[in-house]
């Protein structure tokens, strides 16, 4: 598989969630283990000596592809949800997208200080949802941050509000 064959099984949704939004659904991805495949590869290939110990999804699309690389590579999986689905106590951070304003969380007790993280989302549209991760991350005060996104949707300039000093890569740009 490559990465235009990818790009052309990534599917356009005109007008989702709302009127002028051009959704990438990458859930035509992740239904062909080609598909699935070549994103495992692509990130052992990129992060391979970067001796994380634990990979965080952003949910819920984030989940899919960051577990998945988490037990290839022998480290823990962190999910950080959306306000109110963690049951134990939390840190939360609030952030603006381009269709309204959410609230994400992440178990005070998922990371420490020896940890070496890989935040992974499956998309970076606006960045509003990894720069509030990248928040909640360093408020747990781990050792480094990497950042990885499946998909870079390059006109909305995402990748500006992220922090400078953490490398983001994204495996396909549109």
């Amino acid at each position: 598989m490559t990465q235009e064959q990818v790009k052309n099984i990534i599917r356009d949704v005109p007008d989702f969630p709302k009127k002028g939004i051009l959704f990438k659904d990458l859930t035509t991805a992740f239904i062909n283990p080609d598909c699935i495949e070549w994103f495992k590869q692509q990130l052992i290939s990129i992060y391979k000596d970067k001796g994380f110990t634990k990979v965080i999804g952003i949910e819920s699309r984030g989940f899919i592809i960051a577990s998945i690389f988490a037990n290839e590579i022998g480290a823990g999986f962190v999910p950080i949800r959306k306000k109110g689905k963690l049951p134990a106590e939390v840190e939360k951070e609030s952030y603006t997208k381009e269709y309204g304003v959410d609230t994400i969380e992440i178990h005070r007790d998922a990371l420490s200080a020896d940890d070496v993280v890989l935040l992974h989302d499956d998309l970076l549209a606006t960045g509003g949802s990894m720069a509030a991760a990248i928040k909640l991350v360093k408020k747990l005060g781990v050792k480094k941050i990497y950042v990885n996104f499946l998909v870079e949707l390059d006109d909305l300039k995402g990748r500006e509000v992220l922090d400078d000093d953490i490398e983001v890569i994204s495996l396909i740009h549109y």
